[in-house]
């Protein structure tokens, strides 16, 4: 048998199994529905960001399954990360929306977390996130430094969330006053707080976020943006300043740790065990909604990010940031395990 012949007839094999695989996958999904699990209320950004994927995201999974959202509130997402660990299925129907911090919440928090975030295949994000400190115009606090000077009463969700951690964590490493009022639902409810007066604001909410919701406020100067956190400003936000990170090198790494949950953004996940090629498929959609032009212009008019973070990329941060070096996870885990104030 000739060369030419015998490669050509390797490639024929090649090509019939890899539609095979592709076959499979679009029977098994044909007809079904996944549930997309958002761990956190309606109206927040993840539930707004997540009923926005889940709108576009179907036609580019192959056999077009129905995606049907439902909304899974609890500890800043961790009662829907501990769940997909635990008893989420297995066989690829069940997609889930969770914050950005619980990749890194095991390691000073396991408690509390129950589960390795390793071991999640993780699909993918719209965007890296900045949060930031949004407080009230009648808050008194307008600079990096008044936040120093003088307490400031914020609302947050608990332990795991980045309302309540980042402020808790500045207190002790960046010298801020936050008072921490725990215990919302949401992003949206601490708004609503905030309008009543219960509360000034929020410190460790996503930039998107705010521009989804609350942009108006903030171009009426209803809201302030007083301070980012992260090592780089967003592109919105040039004008607003970052806080420095400590002198102390141990305190550098515990806060670097706690700024990576924002290059997850707002992370995709499906749990442990589910099949490769259906993750794999899962990941290849997920990156072409982010392309499909009709969610583009939604995500346009609605002023989400869209500059995706790749499944892969999520699963390799993940395992830098499980590598954290176990004096600044010691660090963190001194400031999260108290016990969280409560409204």
């Amino acid at each position: 048998m000739r060369k030419a012949t015998i490669i050509a007839m390797t490639m024929a094999l090649l090509a019939s199994a890899e539609t095979k695989a592709e076959e499979t996958v679009a029977d098994f999904y044909r007809g079904k529905q996944v549930q997309l699990k958002i761990g956190f209320p309606p109206g927040s950004g993840y539930d707004l960001a997540g009923r926005l994927v889940s709108r576009h995201i179907g036609r580019h999974i192959p056999g077009n399954p129905t995606i049907v959202i439902q909304n899974i509130v609890g500890a800043g997402s961790l009662l829907l990360a501990n769940q997909m660990f635990k008893t989420g299925a297995r066989d690829g129907t069940v997609l889930a929306l969770v914050s950005n911090a619980v990749a890194a919440t095991p390691l000073f928090s396991p408690s509390t977390a129950q589960f390795d975030p390793r071991k999640f295949n993780w699909i993918g994000s719209n965007a890296p996130e900045i949060d930031v400190v949004v407080l009230s115009h009648a808050a008194q606090a307008k600079t990096i430094q008044d936040l120093k000077r003088q307490p400031v009463v914020v609302g947050a969700t608990g332990l795991g969330g980045a309302v309540y951690d980042l402020p808790l964590i500045s207190n002790v490493l960046l010298g801020a006053q936050f008072k921490i009022v725990a215990g919302y639902s949401g992003t949206a409810e601490i708004f609503l707080a905030t309008q009543r007066g219960e509360v000034q604001g929020m410190a460790g909410i996503g930039w998107s976020s705010v521009k989804a919701n609350q942009l108006a406020d903030v171009k009426a100067g209803r809201l302030n943006v007083v301070a980012q956190f992260g090592l780089k400003k967003h592109p919105d936000l040039p004008d607003v300043p970052l806080f420095d990170l400590p002198a102390n090198e141990v305190d550098a790494q515990a806060l670097r740790l706690i700024y990576a949950r924002m290059e997850y953004g707002r992370p995709f996940l499906m749990p442990p065990e589910t099949p490769a090629d259906r993750v794999d498929a899962m990941r290849t959609a997920f990156l072409s909604a982010m392309k499909d032009p009709a969610l583009l212009n939604e995500a346009q008019r609605a002023e989400f990010d869209i500059s995706p973070v790749s499944g892969q990329e999520l699963e390799a941060l993940t395992h830098l940031v499980m590598n954290t070096p176990p004096e600044a996870v010691a660090r963190l885990r001194d400031l999260l395990e108290p016990a969280s104030p409560t409204k």
